[in-house]
């Protein structure tokens, strides 16, 4: 971990919506960005999450660590049931059935039920407009169900359906670029965040969650089963992410590009590779072709951002 004064707790709230005590594994970067932008929402909010690590952790009856209205969905489901809450909501002000408190709606999911299983809900609600954020927290496959590779795999990492060897790499296909799917809709607010830029994440979840219409952030959660890391060095491990370019920091609002943070110099990938066993077979040639690709795809926000 670097850089510690960033993690002064005098400058977070106190309060914890999502209460200590889940089962997550140790260093699991998605409780703590989960952690994060609960502390950024409103109290007045309901929320849908999607199945996946954070239902599983969080939900075993007859507990739970969410201290806020929460609604368990399917992987495939939770921007349609976010978006029907948000109806529901609006219909109830207007019959004058309950009055209009201005409750918030967000939807979580993962990478799996966003990009792959849930990628036509999350499409049909912004094109509709609904008034809601909805949060991906990737950790880059089906971390929960088995370690196997979803749309959001990065190439070259070994899963347990991507399975590095001597005819394979892993996976074969690059990560789907989920925010610009989003941003495609021409919605309001699309931003890119992770838990080790805490400031960042928390901003960001309250300008999204506060700005009419739809929303969408996707925060990249480290993932020490699945990634094979130290548990230890989930928060380098984000941050490396962003300093070598793999996980650009960005907003787009109302269609204008804006990077979160000016890198003078990009680290290189290696950095980020070696410390996760996913990627510990991949050869020297492999890693250059990664490097151009992450050094291409940076090159293409920054330009939008100008």
């Amino acid at each position: 971990m670097q850089n510690y004064n960033v993690y002064a707790s005098r400058l977070v709230p106190k309060r914890e919506p999502f209460a200590p005590g889940h089962r997550a594994c140790i260093g699991c970067g998605e409780a703590l960005a989960v952690r994060l932008a609960c502390k950024a929402l409103p109290q007045n909010v309901i929320i849908a999450n999607a199945t996946g690590c954070m239902e599983v952790v969080s939900s075993q009856f007859p507990m739970t660590a969410w201290r806020m209205p929460w609604i368990h969905t399917l992987f495939e489901n939770t921007a349609a049931v976010a978006s029907g809450v948000e109806s529901a909501l609006k219909a109830m002000a207007r019959k004058g059935k309950r009055p209009d408190t201005g409750t918030k709606v967000v939807a979580m999911a993962g990478d799996g039920g966003t990009s792959d299983i849930g990628i036509q809900a999350l499409s049909g609600a912004l094109e509709r407009g609904h008034d809601f954020l909805y949060i991906c927290f990737d950790n880059e496959a089906y971390m929960n169900t088995g370690i196997q590779r979803s749309s959001a795999t990065p190439f070259g990492a070994s899963t347990t359906t991507s399975p590095a060897g001597k005819m394979s790499i892993g996976q074969k296909t690059w990560k789907k670029n989920v925010p610009a799917i989003a941003a495609a809709h021409d919605i309001p607010y699309v931003a890119t965040a992770s838990h080790s830029y805490p400031f960042d994440l928390m901003a960001k979840v309250a300008k999204g969650v506060a700005m009419p219409g739809p929303a969408y952030i996707h925060i990249n959660s480290v993932c020490p089963t699945g990634w094979r890391s130290a548990p230890d060095l989930s928060v380098r491990l984000g941050r490396l992410a962003v300093q070598t370019g793999v996980f650009p920091l960005y907003e787009i609002e109302n269609g204008k590009y804006k990077l979160s943070m000016e890198l003078p110099e990009l680290k290189p990938v290696q950095d980020y590779l070696k410390l996760q066993g996913r990627f510990r077979h991949l050869s020297e040639d492999t890693i250059r072709e990664i490097q151009q690709r992450v050094v291409e795809e940076y090159e293409k926000i920054k330009e939008k951002a100008q």
